[in-house]
């Protein structure tokens, strides 16, 4: 996983990410229950990429599902992994399920 990449440990945490951020968030929530534990490893060098390719364009946070239900409940994160496109608070786009490293580079040029 990319330095560039937040990893929120509780809500508070998030929304002081949130409300500091001048540029869109994604926010890529993960589970580690078993089914979700394995297509999250999938995709997290494929969130890493894009938070390197993105600097500056874009605040990258890795957020667990478990650590951060208030994130969870307001974005209406249905399972793992599970992206929400934020901008100033508000969610744009969200994307459930894994993707291929195009797909993410899809999601984000469509949305950004």
């Amino acid at each position: 996983m990319a330095n560039r990449v937040h990893q929120p440990q509780e809500n508070a945490e998030f929304e002081f990410i949130l409300a500091r951020a001048d540029v869109p968030v994604l926010a890529y929530f993960h589970g580690v229950w078993p089914k979700a534990a394995a297509a999250c490893r999938e995709m997290d060098p494929l969130v890493g990429e894009a938070a390197d390719a993105y600097q500056g364009r874009l605040i990258v946070m890795r957020a667990d599902i478990a650590r951060c239900p208030g994130p969870v409940q307001r974005y209406g994160v249905t399972g793992a992994p599970f992206f929400v496109l934020i901008d100033r608070g508000e969610a744009t786009a969200t994307s459930s399920g894994p993707m291929s490293r195009t797909a993410l580079g899809d999601f984000l040029a469509a949305h950004l």
